[in-house]
């Protein structure tokens, strides 16, 4: 770095070469340089929420007369500005740094401070910006903000329209009976419209628990400082800074009644990442069903057919695979691996502070979003337009011997067990087996094997 292209920033280490174009400051920068871990900078959501937060604590800090109202005002407009995602090239902090998250704090701390300082006002970046604060309660808060935010505003929006779109697919094939399967083998027949309504109830309970969840979430640190007493920070911070940030948001925030226990422990986000494991499972279990009855066309079981996007092959010309099925149980796999993550950073509670935040926080956000945009893709570019091959599933469904579980109650357990071999081993229909093995016509055969009355669909 040549003389031109840095100025010389200090802090309580001395002096440091600070890029000229960058707002950041000596901490940031010191950051920049001892963390050339990943390259992988902090999500935009949790940036975002960190300016939210800075916004709201300086207004809260201005009605309690301990900033001027002019420096409240050029801080708070700094931050809304990045947090509507302005100078995000401002925020390069690794994601593996300081346990605290206190080098993405600073970064923060030192961006506004520099952007809304003018010759007539001097913003410090501890002193004003930091005012009331820890990195010890605001990252914890960052990460609860952009969870909360996350998941009101994409995540639910996401399960909401998935449930739709598989509740209209299964009202519109409700009368559409298919060969039901166990351990992947034949069985009873069901209705389209019942195996999809099941996938729906699925997204429902998950959504559910989601919003059961979602007021804990919003219990934030703040005001806990350093160590949960709440030194340095006025007894009303808090309560103010997240009434702020609800007129703001929308949303329900509050701060934790128990700060030591919100700064040292993060539970509520291990609870909330065993949710989105919970919805990454139900989710391969979906694909998983898609793809089993997408496969073929002409070797598998070619019961549907998605949507072909793209083409599958870079040497067999013709062939579509099922990709979004195929991507949204590679989502799942990162998901499950993030929720093993934030497992084992949950248990680095060491007395009054975990120290894995920043992991945790990117892991969390990382998770979310990736579900929300999954469930998006799965309705819109799988379910909501697959067909039915109608043929094929008519034509193995009266082939199924198994039907021949209807007729245990009137010929018994046994005959039924040798009508199904004879129909196997002679490629046979059960009514034609059962004709020649019992003394049941083909009339009544017919009512007792009838597909669609042995789904119980009413």
């Amino acid at each position: 770095m040549s003389e031109k292209d840095y100025r010389i920033e200090k802090d309580s280490m001395g002096e440091l070469k600070v890029p000229k174009e960058c707002h950041w400051g000596p901490q940031t920068q010191r950051a920049v340089e001892n963390f050339q871990i990943s390259h992988i900078k902090m999500p935009s959501g949790f940036i975002r929420s960190l300016a939210l937060l800075k916004w709201a604590i300086s207004s809260a800090n201005a009605e309690l007369d301990l900033i001027s109202k002019e420096k409240a005002k050029a801080i708070g407009e700094v931050a809304s500005k990045i947090a509507g995602g302005e100078y995000s090239n401002e925020f390069p902090v690794d994601v593996f740094q300081t346990g605290s998250g206190t080098s993405t704090n600073m970064n923060m701390n030192e961006v506004i401070a520099n952007l809304s300082s003018t010759d007539e006002l001097n913003i410090h970046p501890n002193d004003d910006v930091n005012l009331g604060q820890s990195s010890n309660d605001v990252i914890p808060s960052a990460i609860s903000v952009s969870a909360a935010l996350m998941i009101n505003d994409h995540l639910l929006k996401s399960l909401e329209h998935l449930q739709k779109v598989i509740e209209d697919k299964a009202e519109s094939l409700s009368l559409v009976v298919k060969t039901g399967r166990t351990h992947l083998m034949d069985a009873m027949p069901l209705t389209f419209g019942q195996e999809l309504n099941a996938w729906a109830s699925q997204i429902k309970d998950i959504k559910d628990q989601l919003i059961e969840l979602l007021p804990h979430i919003q219990k934030l640190a703040l005001g806990g400082t350093a160590v949960g007493t709440g030194v340095n920070a006025h007894s009303e911070m808090a309560s103010r800074a997240t009434h702020i940030l609800n007129q703001k948001t929308g949303m329900n925030f509050a701060p934790n009644s128990d700060s030591f226990r919100a700064m040292s422990s993060q539970d509520t986000s291990l609870n909330l990442s065993s949710k989105t494991r919970t919805l990454a499972v139900i989710l391969t279990k979906i694909s998983n069903d898609l793809r089993w009855m997408n496969s073929g066309p002409l070797a598998g079981l070619g019961e549907i057919k998605l949507p072909a996007l793209q083409p599958g092959s870079s040497i067999m010309p013709g062939k579509v695979n099922p990709v979004i099925p195929e991507s949204v149980t590679m989502v799942a796999a990162q998901v499950m691996g993030n929720d093993t993550t934030i497992a084992f950073a949950a248990q680095s509670g060491n007395f009054q502070l975990n120290v894995m935040l920043p992991l945790i926080g990117f892991n969390i956000i990382q998770s979310i979003s990736l579900l929300s945009n999954s469930c998006i893709a799965l309705a819109d570019k799988a379910i909501k337009d697959f067909s039915v091959n109608d043929e094929a599933i008519e034509s193995v469904l009266s082939k199924n011997p198994i039907l021949a579980t209807a007729l245990n109650s009137t010929i018994g357990y046994e005959l039924g067990s040798k009508i199904v071999k004879k129909a196997y081993q002679e490629k046979r229909t059960i009514i034609d087996v059962a004709v020649e093995m019992t003394d049941l016509d083909e009339s009544e055969l017919t009512v007792l094997l009838d597909p669609l009355k042995l789904t119980n669909n009413s």
